[in-house]
């Protein structure tokens, strides 16, 4: 079987997302008088580092081989935080109540967002992820919850919307995710000599 990209790399692993957040993309500079001024040189890339459990022997060589199929940083797989696979509001076991969930509206300020589609009541927590189909991958700032006909917001998320992002885009709730690439150079699965056991862990960037 043709493995296929990006990759499912994190469905089954077993370990956890230790870092999960936005690499600004910005330079400083001062004035003689000690004004600091801060320029954005694009939008936010999402950064992560993932580190598994201890595994055994066999283990950590199947994980090993499952890394190297991703053939350095040549090859992307779908990235996402592990603690936030699904709302705060809805753990697992707890049905999410949504009806296929789009973009309604873009506020001016490219920061702020109307969501439909939900269910009456769902609640959008803070620190909640959401994905938005052509755009990316968002973490919300503001909680807000739905009117009685599904329709949550404006509410804000961070970071800004990317350039194209279009209303009545679908909107994933459950494992949102971006593509990413493996940091070269980042991963280390050394194991302990007497034995064999070790760690595996690895740094990514998200693909655009």
């Amino acid at each position: 079987m043709t493995i296929t990209y990006p990759l499912d790399l994190l469905a089954d692993f077993p370990g956890w997302s230790t870092k999960f957040e936005p690499l600004f993309r910005q330079e400083q500079s001062r004035t003689a008088g000690g004004v600091t001024y801060i320029k954005d040189l694009g939008s936010p890339l999402w950064s992560a580092a993932y580190q598994t459990k201890q595994l055994k022997p066999n283990e950590l060589d199947a994980w090993r081989a499952r890394i190297e199929a991703l053939e350095g940083g040549l090859q992307y797989f779908r990235g996402y935080s592990l603690s936030r696979t699904r709302p705060i509001a809805y753990p697992a076991g707890k049905p999410v109540p949504e009806s296929g969930a789009s973009l309604s509206a873009i506020g001016a300020d490219n920061k702020s967002v109307t969501l439909s589609g939900l269910g009456a009541g769902y609640v959008v927590s803070l620190g909640d992820m959401i994905q938005i189909s052509g755009s990316g991958l968002y973490r919300v700032v503001e909680p807000v919850i739905a009117n009685a006909a599904g329709i949550a917001g404006p509410f804000e998320l961070r970071p800004h919307l990317w350039p194209g992002t279009a209303a009545g885009s679908a909107v994933t709730l459950i494992r949102p995710s971006c593509t990413m690439m493996i940091v070269p150079g980042s991963i280390s699965s050394e194991a302990d000599v007497s034995s064999g056991r070790g760690f595996l862990s690895f740094q990514a960037i998200e693909v655009r």
